[in-house]
C-alpha cells in the first residue's frame, strides 16, 4: 500500500469511527482512558525493555467452567510467562487477544461487508448516503457500489464511512481471556502475573562542577518510559539495576574514561545480585509516556579536573593532539556520594563567569559499585597538547639484549631458576619523545600514557631502560607518567624501549 493511498484508508476510517462514535454505533468499543480494569497493580521494571506486572482484581466467577476476561493487559505481554491464580479454581486454556480497534482495522475486518459511505457536497452541504461492499485494502479501498467499482480516493472530499458493528474480534484494549473451572461461585481475589516488553528505565545524571573548590553537586535522575499500549494506574513501581537473564543488552554504553570498580556495598535493598529502586508513593504510568523521578541529589563531591593522552605504541603525531579533559570523582562513602550508580549518562555542567551553568560534556557508565573511583571524560582540552614522536629507533645485538635480560632466579649466589627461551635474532631500541604544551595561565599535569607494549607472547620481555620521569607500570601493556606542564610553557620528556618488536 503507497503511502497516500494508506494515509486515505486511515482517514476515511477515523471519519467511520467518529461518525459511529456519534451515533453511538462504537459506544460500546471506545475507550474511556479514565477508566480502567485494572486492580492493585505492581510494576517491576528492568533496565532493557523488560517489567514484571503483577494485577490483583476482585472478579465474579461462575461455579465449573466459564470464561474470564482480562482487559488492559499490556499489549507487548509474553503469554507464556502469565501466573494465574485465584482461589479454588483451576486454569484450562488461555488467550490473548491483541488485535486492537484501530481505524485501519476496522477498515481491513470489513473485507467482505457492506458499510455505508456518507459524502457531503462542499458547495451545497448536501450529504449522500450509498451502500457499499468492501472488497479490498491493499494498496487502497476498494469497494462495489451497485455495478461499479470504485476506489476511495484522496482527493479532499469529505467522506465518511459507516459501519454497522464492531467485528468481534477487535479489542478496544489488549485483553487476556482464560477458560477456568471453579469449585464454587462468588466474587474473589485473582492474582496476574507476567512478564511484558516495552517498560523500561535508564539513568540521567546531572553534575555541577566547581573548579574552585574541586566538587560538584550531582543529581540522579530516573526516566521511565512506557511503550506497551497499556496504562498502569495507580502502580506500585519498583526499580531494579542490574541484567537478569532474558533482560536484553547489558546497558554499558561506550565509555571515554576510567573506571576502577569499588568494594563498598550500597545501603540499598537488594534482590539477589541486583539493586532495587523503589518510586516513593504510587504513580500512573501512562501509555506513551516518558516520567522522570529523582533518585540522588548530593552536593560537594570531591573532584578534580584531569588531562590525559593515550599513545600508541610508535605512534608518530605529524601535529600536536589536544589531550582529553576528563573529571574524576568517588562513589565511596567517605567521599560523600556514597551510593551505588545505576548505569546511565552523566551530562557535567559549570558556571561561566556570570555564575550561569554551561554545558561542557557528557559521558555514560555501566552499573557502578559503590567506592569506584571515576574519570569521565568530557571534550579535548584547547589549551593543552601533546605530539608523540619516535625520536630514534635502531637495531642492537644480541649481546646488547642479553645485557638487560632478567629471567634467573639466583638465592644465596646459586641459580635456582633459569628460563631458557629462543631469542629472535634482531632487537630494538627506541626512544619516544613527547612533547607538551600549555597555553593556560596556570601549570596543569597530564596523565600520559603509553600503550600497545604488549604485543603478543612471544615478544612480552620488553624493557623501560630509561626515563625522564619514572612511571607507573599500570598493567602489562600499558605505563603511566604524571607530566607537570609549567603556565604558557612547554615540557619535553623522553623515554627509551628495548624490545623485541
Amino acid at each position: 500500500m503507497n503511502t497516500k493511498s494508506y494515509l486515505h484508508v486511515v482517514k476515511v476510517a477515523a471519519l467511520a469511527a467518529s461518525a459511529l462514535g456519534a451515533t453511538g454505533a462504537l459506544s460500546q468499543g471506545v475507550p474511556d482512558p479514565d477508566q480502567t480494569a485494572q486492580g492493585d497493580v505492581s510494576v517491576t521494571i528492568y533496565n532493557n525493555n523488560l517489567a514484571l506486572i503483577q494485577d490483583v482484581r476482585e472478579i465474579e466467577i461462575a461455579r465449573n467452567r466459564s470464561k474470564v476476561e482480562f482487559p488492559d493487559v499490556s499489549a507487548r505481554i509474553q503469554p507464556e510467562t502469565l501466573s494465574f491464580y485465584a482461589p479454588g479454581t483451576t486454569i484450562i486454556e488461555q488467550n490473548f487477544d491483541f488485535d486492537l480497534l484501530t481505524p485501519t482495522k476496522l477498515m481491513e475486518k470489513a473485507i467482505g461487508q457492506t458499510v455505508t459511505l456518507l459524502r457531503t457536497n462542499p458547495a451545497t452541504g448536501i450529504e449522500t448516503r450509498e451502500r457499499a461492499k468492501v472488497l479490498s485494502t491493499a494498496g487502497g479501498v476498494v469497494v462495489r457500489i451497485g455495478n461499479r467499482i470504485e476506489v476511495l480516493r484522496d482527493d479532499g472530499l469529505p467522506v465518511r464511512v459507516i459501519f454497522d458493528r464492531v467485528p468481534a474480534n477487535l479489542r478496544a484494549r489488549p485483553t487476556l481471556s482464560v477458560n477456568i473451572d471453579s469449585q464454587r461461585a462468588g466474587s474473589r481475589p485473582v492474582s496476574l502475573r507476567y512478564l511484558s516488553g516495552g517498560l523500561g528505565w535508564s539513568s540521567d545524571y546531572v553534575a555541577l562542577y566547581n573548579e574552585d573548590s574541586d566538587t560538584i553537586d550531582m543529581q540522579g535522575w530516573v526516566t521511565l518510559t512506557n511503550q506497551t499500549g497499556t496504562t498502569f494506574h495507580n502502580a506500585n513501581t519498583l526499580l531494579v539495576a542490574g541484567n537478569p537473564n532474558g533482560s536484553g543488552r547489558r546497558p554499558f554504553g561506550s565509555t571515554r574514561g576510567t573506571i576502577n570498580p569499588g568494594t563498598q556495598s550500597a545501603n540499598r535493598e537488594r534482590l539477589g545480585d541486583f539493586y532495587l529502586y523503589p518510586i516513593t508513593g504510587r504513580t500512573t504510568i501512562a501509555n506513551a509516556q516518558t516520567k522522570q523521578v529523582s533518585f540522588l541529589d548530593v552536593q560537594g563531591v570531591p573532584a578534580r579536573k584531569v588531562y590525559t593522552r593515550d599513545i600508541g605504541w610508535r605512534s608518530n603525531d605529524r601535529n600536536p593532539v589536544n589531550v582529553t579533559s576528563a573529571i574524576a570523582f568517588s562513589s565511596s562513602r567517605d567521599q560523600g556520594l556514597g551510593d551505588a550508580l545505576p548505569a546511565g549518562t552523566v551530562r557535567f555542567y559549570q558556571r561561566d563567569s556570570q555564575g550561569t551553568p554551561q554545558f561542557i560534556g557528557e559521558n555514560s557508565i555501566g552499573h557502578t559499585p559503590m567506592g569506584s573511583e571515576l574519570s569521565l571524560a568530557t571534550g579535548d582540552a584547547f589549551d593543552i597538547t601533546v605530539q608523540a614522536e619516535v625520536e630514534k629507533r635502531e637495531t642492537i645485538t644480541s649481546s646488547e639484549w642479553e645485557r638487560s635480560a632478567r629471567y634467573r632466579v639466583i638465592e644465596e649466589g646459586e641459580v635456582v631458576q633459569q628460563v631458557d627461551v629462543e631469542r629472535p635474532r634482531q632487537f630494538y631500541r627506541t626512544t619516544m619523545r613527547y612533547t607538551l604544551t600549555n597555553a593556560k595561565n596556570e601549570p596543569i599535569e597530564v596523565d600520559l600514557t603509553q600503550s600497545g607494549l604488549n604485543r603478543s607472547w612471544w615478544a612480552n620481555d620488553y624493557r623501560v631502560v630509561s626515563e625522564d620521569i619514572i612511571g607507573e607500570q599500570i598493567n602489562y601493556d600499558r605505563r603511566k607518567w604524571i607530566v607537570p606542564v609549567p603556565a604558557e610553557g612547554e615540557r619535553v620528556i623522553r623515554v627509551t624501549f628495548e624490545t623485541r618488536y
